[in-house]
């Protein structure tokens, strides 16, 4: 009796985390924004305060959700960092003055709603209805290459 109940908690584990893999989010963006792509480099590099501004040269206002599924979601297939390590990696920023903390919002109708009303404005929610006032962006998976030192390694 024991194994079984042991076996089945255990399936639905796999299960759970299975479904929470293969779940993503909707990039989305104030519709004034002019790109409809971006690159997979690009968002990770404003989502983490590297660059400020979009590909095309206009000013970029990430958005994030204060926690939840597709908050998770979006910082692991994304950003590549834990909740806890993205709001420390932020809160490090700050405190050395290197910038200030990401707006981010309890509901997905409130983050559309300032995405919608916010010129430059970028963040993500799991779905998204023809009613929304934002545009979806496509992003298009990139990958760093690794430098390499003077030696090849």
């Amino acid at each position: 009796m024991r194994e079984t109940r042991l076996l089945i908690l255990l399936l639905g584990l796999i299960s759970g985390w299975s479904a929470a893999a293969a779940q993503d989010v909707v990039v989305v963006a104030n519709r004034g924004v002019q790109i409809s792509q971006i690159t997979s480099d690009d968002l990770r590099d404003i989502f983490t305060g590297v660059k400020s501004r979009f590909r095309d040269g206009s000013y970029a206002v990430p958005v994030t959700l204060k926690g939840g599924p597709a908050h998770e979601v979006f910082l692991q297939h994304h950003i590549g960092e834990s909740p806890d390590a993205f709001r420390a990696a932020w809160r490090k920023a700050v405190f050395t003055g290197q910038g200030a903390m990401l707006r981010a919002f309890d509901s997905e109708a409130t983050l559309l709603e300032y995405v919608a009303a916010t010129p430059g404005a970028v963040g993500y929610v799991s779905k998204l209805s023809p009613q929304d006032s934002v545009k979806s962006l496509t992003v298009l998976r990139t990958y760093k290459t690794a430098k390499t030192n003077n030696n090849g390694h």
